[in-house]
């Protein structure tokens, strides 16, 4: 705690005193019942970071007025004092572990979640959808906004009745009063629409409403887009202007960033720097010296944060997908183990893909269990048990280390001579380092495990096995697919060559880093496609070509990284061509054809074939014969199973708890029978 002195300094607010500067800012769960109330889960996982140590939870933006202000497939209510018991239970929980609590109110306007609307058309400022594509929403009546005005305020009040410490009111993202303030929205010609005075006039209305219903002495925070970073809208100097206007009954200002159609830059993506919005709430805090300010934006490191709490920037950190993946962030960082922090790597698949794409609860990449954290480490194995793991990736490292840390004795096999497998690899590429954060995480982990043995630059085979385990979990990941396309294999065999695989490139980048002049095709247009044509597109090569057989790109791709893909392809004119099949591979041409049946060449400096993974289970057979004769279970997780994403295969990994202790149970049951 004394290394990181700003980040752990009290920090009072009228009557509020938050113990450290980390907030968790509200994030969409989908852990909702359907009816808007909470259930076990939703509390636990809230819980974990309390207990983590956070100073102040803010709990997920929540409805003040159903349906036409709901958003998320589920979603929390407060438009009915018949909501207040269980948001006191929420706080009752929180501050138990002395976490201060805040709650979003907040009215979704034109981003309403359609199918709750039941036909009913969405409301806004004008008529302008809030993300490109959507429904086209009616502007609201000078009546309504009235009436919404007096919907904040009756949430306000509910908030401070339910026992939360302070209230943010959600004026950005393009919900419905950033859809006032953004002139991207707002084209009404009345008094709340023109004028940067009339922009923020519903938003003045709504802070001076909330304000009368919580009296003088309760935190209100505001959060803004502050740069929306959109052509015509507004710019950090817009909002710094418009802030005159609304800023006065507000304690704190939350800065945050862009709206819908550019939410890479709201749910940051993987390239941007740790703390990158960082200027923005400085900008703010330069005028709005006496206003607390936050900052969010990738802040991983406790180095990172401390630099920007004594840089000036901002008062609190606002760390959101951090705390998802490492609920014991603030407790790590006091207790000298920010060694073992599991770090955000800003994939964005499980915590915003699911909830935002895939009308799913939220998941994460890295943390298996988001309800219960460590809880299975409170049941060790109560006689030796014996797990060999197949491969040092990441499904393989989760396995190894949580069996290891209910008890298991546990052996784990490496053919190369480092640990994380395919993640290791894929993080080579510049702009995605940060998924080598996780790798580095399990190996400190496993480390710290004397009943875990890792053998590295060993190929494992059935002679490994001198003494019989219990349980054998095989990781061996997967390989590039590889069809038999014309030319396709002759070439890839040569020595002296221009066509390669994705394993070539990341096997050795230093063979790859002449840009100047170099004309590139890329065949397969999923995430190593795209993370190829990222690669050379950035770095200055001269034209770039995609080959996609569907008919776009990213098609399983999660929403940030395609939107923040898309927006490469664009700014580097990157050559695309969609439903285009590659026919036939030549020395330094590519041979595609449309879906029309006309054929094209492609010529390249260096061609790539990036048509996908496939599992790789090369010993499944012997050791499927193995184990049924010696009675000995065996799993086939990660990538060797199906190939798929980091987060599946960390899921299953620690799901071998489950297996383990069926195993336990088997053997108590027939230790009783045999007695």
């Amino acid at each position: 705690m004394e290394k990181y002195q700003a980040l752990f300094e009290p920090l009072t607010i009228k009557r509020l005193t938050l113990k450290n500067r980390v907030i968790m800012p509200p994030m969409g769960t989908n852990f909702a019942n359907q009816d808007g109330t909470f259930n076990e889960q939703h509390y636990s996982y809230y819980e974990q970071r309390a207990k983590g140590g956070t100073g102040l939870i803010t709990l997920e933006n929540i409805c003040i007025d159903y349906p036409l202000g709901t958003n998320g497939t589920t979603q929390l209510r407060m438009d009915k004092d018949q909501f207040i018991p269980g948001l006191w239970q929420f706080n009752e929980r929180m501050h138990a572990y002395g976490a201060a609590t805040s709650v979003q109110i907040n009215h979704a306007g034109a981003s309403a979640y359609q199918p709750r609307l039941q036909g009913v058309q969405a409301v806004s400022s004008s008529d302008i959808p809030s993300k490109t594509g959507n429904p086209v929403p009616r502007p609201l009546k000078k009546s309504e906004i009235e009436q919404i005005v007096q919907n904040y305020a009756a949430g306000a009040l509910r908030a401070q009745k339910a026992g939360f410490d302070c209230v943010e009111i959600h004026a950005g993202h393009s919900y419905l009063i950033s859809q006032f303030l953004s002139p991207i929205y707002n084209k009404r010609t009345d008094e709340f629409g023109g004028t940067l005075e009339n922009r923020t006039r519903f938003a003045r209305m709504v802070i001076q409403a909330v304000r009368q219903a919580v009296g003088p002495f309760f935190p209100i925070s505001l959060r803004v887009s502050a740069d929306e970073l959109l052509p015509n809208g507004n710019t950090l100097d817009d909002t710094i202007k418009m802030l005159s206007y609304i800023a006065e009954d507000v304690d704190i200002l939350n800065v945050s960033a862009a709206l819908n159609d550019n939410l890479q830059y709201q749910i940051d993506k993987m390239n941007l720097k740790d703390g990158w919005r960082s200027y923005m709430a400085k900008a703010v805090k330069n005028k709005f010296p006496e206003k607390v300010i936050v900052t969010s934006g990738n802040i991983r490191s406790p180095q990172r944060a401390e630099e920007i709490l004594l840089n000036g920037d901002a008062d609190l950190l606002a760390i959101g997908r951090g705390l998802i993946a490492e609920p014991n962030w603030v407790n790590k960082v006091a207790n000298g183990q920010e060694y073992l922090l599991r770090k955000c790597i800003s994939c964005n698949i499980g915590c915003a893909d699911h909830r935002i794409s895939k009308s799913r609860p939220i998941r994460c990449t890295v943390n298996p269990d988001l309800y219960y954290e460590e809880t299975y480490k409170k049941s060790p194995v109560t006689k030796p048990m014996k797990m060999v793991v197949i491969g040092g990736g990441t499904a393989g490292l989760e396995a190894a280390a949580s069996a290891a840390e209910i008890g298991v004795d546990v052996t784990l096999y490496e053919e190369k001579g480092y640990l994380g497998g395919l993640a290791h690899e894929i993080s080579r590429f510049p702009d995605k380092q940060r998924i080598n954060d996780f790798v580095t995480y399990l190996t400190r982990r496993v480390e710290q495990l004397s009943n875990l043995t890792v053998h590295l630059n060993h190929r494992f085979t059935l002679e490994d096995l001198n003494e019989k385990p219990d349980l054998i979990v095989n990781t061996t990941g997967a390989k590039p697919l590889l069809p038999p396309i014309v030319g396709l294999h002759e070439e890839l065999a040569k020595s002296n060559r221009q066509v390669f695989s994705i394993f070539d490139l990341l096997g050795d980048m230093k063979k790859f880093n002449d840009f100047d002049g170099k004309e590139v095709v890329v065949i397969g247009g999923g995430a190593v496609g795209l993370d190829v044509v990222e690669y050379y597109a950035e770095n200055g090569a001269k034209k770039v070509h995609i080959v996609e057989m569907v008919d776009q790109l990213g098609k399983d791709l999660d929403i940030i990284t395609k939107l923040g893909m898309m927006e490469i392809i664009h700014d580097y004119n990157v050559d695309v061509h969609t439903s285009t099949k590659l026919m036939e591979v030549q020395k330094n041409c590519f041979i595609v054809e449309k879906a029309e049946g006309e054929r094209l060449k492609l010529p390249f400096d260096l061609g790539f074939i990036c048509l996908g993974m496939r599992a790789d289970a090369p010993l499944l057979s012997d050791l499927t014969d193995y184990t049924q004769k010696n009675n000995i279970t065996l799993l086939n997780i990660g990538d060797s199973k199906v190939a798929r994403r980091i987060m599946e295969g960390t899921k299953e990994a620690r799901d071998v708890v489950k297996t383990i202790k069926n195993l336990e149970t088997q053997r108590k049951t027939m230790h009783a029978t045999y007695v």
